[in-house]
């Protein structure tokens, strides 16, 4: 499959959560190893938890060497004081990152 199948996968899933995710965006995260989905997640009821949390947990081990698509550009810092989405994502060997939009 492409990127544009996967990231379409990823948009559909922060479609989904339109309107329940305040105050934080929608945002859909689909992560794929060898070609296969190995993890998705949408962004939780209230902001929390993130999408990529999501999709990294449900990922596992599976996510080492694996692509990430991100609606939008994963979070560098936490408000809360947690691991920003960024960090998650390197921390389980995650290999590229494809993103619809960049967070401005």
């Amino acid at each position: 499959m492409s990127d544009e199948t996967h990231m379409r996968r990823a948009i559909a899933l922060a479609e989904a959560q339109l309107g329940r995710t305040a105050p934080n965006p929608a945002v859909g995260c689909v992560i794929v190893r060898d070609d296969l989905v190995v993890g998705e997640g949408a962004t939780g009821d209230g902001g929390r938890p993130h999408a990529e949390e999501l999709a990294l947990s449900q990922a596992g081990n599976k996510a080492k060497g694996a692509t990430a698509y991100v609606t939008l550009e994963p979070c560098g810092e936490r408000s809360g004081g947690g691991a920003s989405c960024s960090s998650l994502l390197i921390a389980h060997g995650v290999s590229r990152v494809v993103v619809a939009s960049a967070d401005a």
